[in-house]
This record gives structure tokens, C-alpha cells and sequence, in this order.
């Protein structure tokens, strides 16, 4: 299996990072999974999901459809954002790249300034370095000047700045349709085949 890293923080959003996780799963990719406390907090309020990093299982986060999946065991690999001995805050440690769903604004500023007070931004900082696929989802509105410049940082730096931003031109028909837009083309740029979407000029199969 391929091996990916999954960070979670603090920005709305979080119906498209259970979604991602889902879909990496069922394409059989290795998931390194990292949750922010404030993420934690946020996947309770927008989806009343419960979140013990201590005892954690992929069942906290998956409802009863998505464990259905043909998942291997230990193929959620899950890090408690403190554990700087994990894995992936070392570029000797091989990965197919990173994604930051949804990307906070503090997250993003401290990625952009090469902060590693945490092992979602160390393991950031490790992709940014390694030259590995680096694609981080911020959802916040307005954007600001410093925002806007600490986007445009990472863009110049080699990462993806891809904004929870769906696209209406499939016609959606639920909320479900939305998530799925804005999770495929995240899974385009880490190189996960899917089937989401349909896509321009081309039937959904």
C-alpha cells in the first residue's frame, strides 16, 4: 500500500476530510492520520463525531457504511499530533505525499513560516523539504492580505493550494455531491484514482 499522510486541523470543513479518509481507504492507500485538538473540536460540533487520541479507532471517525469498505487492518495508521517520534516527522520515513484537510489558518501561516511546533507541521515541513506532493484545502472567507500572502508562499514553495471551493457544474443535487467534488480533485493530486465526479466533457462512468 501506498502510504499517505492525513492532517486534520482546526478549519471548518471537516465532512471532507471523513469523506477523503474514506475514499483513501477503499483505493487501499496506507493512511497516516493527525488530528489538531482543535480539529478534534470541530469534527464534535460539525458532525458530532468523539474523538479519544488515547484509545483511538477508525470507527470513531467512519460511520457504519464506510467500515464496510475493504479495509486492512492497520491500514489507518493514526499519530498523536505531539508524537515527533512518529514516522512521518522524518524525510527518511517514504511517503506519496501529504494533504491538510481542512487547512486552519494558523496551520497554514506556520507551514508557511517553517514552524514545526507540532507534528502536523513538522510532517508538512518534511514534504515541503523532500520535494513530496504537499496539498493543503483551506476553508475561510474573506481572505485577508496575510492569508493571501502566506497562500501565495506555499504556492511559490512547490505546494498545492487547493480551497474547499466544489464546482456547480456537474449540477449537484445534494450536499453529499459537493463534498465528493472538492475530495476527487484533492485525490487527483495525490494521484488516487476515482470516480466522484463526473468530469468536464466526459459522462461520469
Amino acid at each position: 500500500m501506498k502510504d499517505l499522510v492525513l492532517a486534520i486541523t482546526g478549519a471548518s470543513g471537516s465532512a471532507y476530510a471523513i469523506r477523503l479518509l474514506q475514499v483513501l481507504i477503499e483505493a487501499g492507500r496506507q493512511v497516516h492520520l493527525v488530528i489538531s485538538p482543535a480539529g478534534e473540536q470541530v469534527l464534535q460540533h460539525e458532525l458530532g463525531l468523539s474523538i479519544d487520541p488515547r484509545r483511538f479507532s477508525i470507527d470513531q471517525l467512519l460511520p457504519t457504511t464506510a467500515q464496510e469498505t475493504d479495509s486492512q487492518p492497520g491500514q489507518v495508521a493514526f499519530h498523536d499530533y505531539r508524537d515527533f517520534s512518529a514516522g512521518i516527522a522524518s524525510g527518511s520515513f517514504r511517503t506519496d505525499g501529504m494533504v491538510i484537510c481542512p487547512c486552519s489558518m494558523g496551520t497554514l501561516a506556520a507551514v508557511s513560516q517553517g514552524l514545526s511546533q507540532n507534528l502536523i507541521q513538522r510532517a508538512a515541513d518534511v514534504h515541503l523539504k523532500e520535494r513530496r506532493k504537499l496539498v493543503v484545502v483551506p476553508r475561510e472567507t474573506p481572505l485577508g492580505s496575510i492569508q493571501l500572502s502566506n497562500m501565495k508562499i506555499l504556492a511559490d514553495a512547490g505546494v498545492v493550494i487547493l480551497p474547499a471551493m466544489p464546482g456547480f457544474y456537474n449540477q449537484p443535487q445534494s450536499i453529499n455531491d459537493l463534498v465528493d467534488f472538492v475530495v476527487s480533485r484533492i485525490c487527483d493530486q495525490l494521484g488516487v484514482p476515482q470516480d466522484l465526479t463526473k468530469r468536464w466533457g466526459k459522462p461520469k462512468n
